[in-house]
């Protein structure tokens, strides 16, 4: 038991410290804007994250009184859209770091205490974990605000490893028949991971990498953003209205050649690094300009979790021991993907590299539950996306945590958004 709590201790604390990171390196005036209209203020995600831990650690789990149960309106991510959150009377700064504190002091009793079984909620630290979870995905957030926020760059990381090493095949090929999608033992795995169940695949050929942004070129110089036939309706009417050209961020200097703002700063663009900032739709024509189409939502798990010679998914491609870095770009430990081809130790047993980290992949597939689905332990986590226009996303980024990523783990978004640090990879029939 004391090696859960200190499992559980030791996510809550790496959350806290790129939490304070995030949200240290602007001043308030920073911290109080709204960069886009399509992301909150960092203030509000901060005072959010000590909310949502006061709810589930401090009141539910820990059954003590409220800290602040005046704000919990405010910091309610279905009662006021993005858009409107800085006209809210939100905490200040200071206010937000001292509250999500508190929280934070009680939460360490909660976990001291807790003996990790009775109620679901409990068993094997889930409410913790989940509080982790939950943190680093807002943390993820944060950082995709700071790509859209102005001035000088802020942030600080590790180079991306330069060493790559070749891949001999462009794609493999992954036989045709039954695997167990999905989880029922993953004890830290959400309500959308669950259950397990056999899904019959048919044989498919998918990309061995990311598609990289030379890749990506080829189809912008060869008239991709002008060729109608390789969009679908609904994507040709927003690249029009959107006046979409490029993946976001993407500069034109007007003599061949590509830049990019990341993170406060203007560089060319890579080509061996995998794309990233595409929506679907781009994704979607990118996929038909090269003669294939984006993998299923089941493809992509069964290449990264299914091993040919046991016939078990496992919890990552390359077997059931957590991420390192030496087999997967995760935790924001760089400031952006590693080139196509690296990370062999983290490959599949088929030889796909890169399905974790790196860059989130759009898949075909929409965002649904599973067969016996079960909305735990809110509805809200999950239920009330399903049947929209949400597509489904796989696999993580640099910017994600390993406790947020897994070869179940499920995001989701619209077809149009950009913003978030995705790319993807191609798959086609055989």
């Amino acid at each position: 038991m004391s090696g859960l709590r200190d499992q559980l201790s030791s996510a809550l604390s790496r959350a806290r410290r790129r939490t304070d990171a995030l949200t240290e390196c602007v001043d308030d005036a920073d911290l109080v804007a709204q960069h886009s209209p399509l992301m909150s203020p960092l203030v509000w995600d901060l005072a959010h994250i000590g909310n949502q831990e006061e709810l589930w650690l401090v009141r539910d789990v820990g059954g003590r009184d409220a800290v602040r149960s005046d704000i919990d309106e405010l910091y309610d991510a279905f009662k006021h859209a993005r858009s409107t959150r800085p006209s809210l009377p939100l905490l200040a700064p200071n206010e937000a770091r001292r509250y999500v504190g508190e929280v934070r002091e009680k939460a360490w009793d909660v976990l001291d205490a807790s003996r990790f079984r009775g109620r679901r909620l409990e068993e094997n630290g889930f409410a913790f974990a989940m509080i982790a979870q939950h943190e680093q995905q807002h943390d993820e957030t944060m950082l995709a605000t700071h790509q859209l926020r102005g001035g000088p760059a802020v942030l600080t990381a590790l180079p991306v490893p330069a060493a790559v090493t070749p891949v001999r095949e462009r794609e493999v090929v992954i036989p045709a028949g039954e695997f167990v999608m999905g989880t029922s033992d993953d004890p830290w795995a959400l309500d959308n991971e669950r259950p397990a169940h056999r899904v019959f695949v048919d044989e498919f050929a998918i990309d061995t990498v990311p598609v990289s942004n030379a890749d990506y070129v080829e189809f912008v110089e060869d008239g991709g953003y002008r060729r109608r036939e390789l969009w679908s309706e609904c994507g040709w009417r927003h690249r029009v209205e959107s006046r979409l050209e490029a993946p976001q961020f993407w500069l034109d200097d007007g003599s061949g050649h590509w830049w990019r703002h990341r993170f406060g700063v203007l560089e060319p663009v890579p080509p061996d690094e995998p794309v990233m900032h595409v929506c679907w739709f781009e994704a979607q024509a990118f996929a038909r300009w090269a003669g294939k189409r984006l993998p299923t939502e089941a493809e992509w798990e069964k290449a990264a979790r299914w091993h040919p010679a046991s016939g078990r998914s496992r919890r990552f491609p390359w077997g059931d021991d957590e991420p390192d870095h030496r087999r997967a770009n995760l935790g924001q430990r760089h400031l952006g993907p590693a080139p196509v081809g690296s990370y062999p130790k983290g490959a599949s047993p088929a030889g796909v590299r890169q399905l974790i980290g790196d860059v989130w992949e759009w898949t075909s597939s929409p965002f649904t539950g599973y067969p016996g689905f079960a909305a735990f332990p809110y509805r809200e986590y999950s239920e009330v996306f399903f049947g929209g226009d949400y597509r489904v996303l796989r696999g993580g980024s640099f910017g994600t945590d390993p406790v947020a990523c897994r070869g179940t783990f499920r995001n989701w978004d619209h077809p149009i958004r950009r913003q978030i640090f995705v790319g993807f990879r191609c798959a086609r029939d055989t």
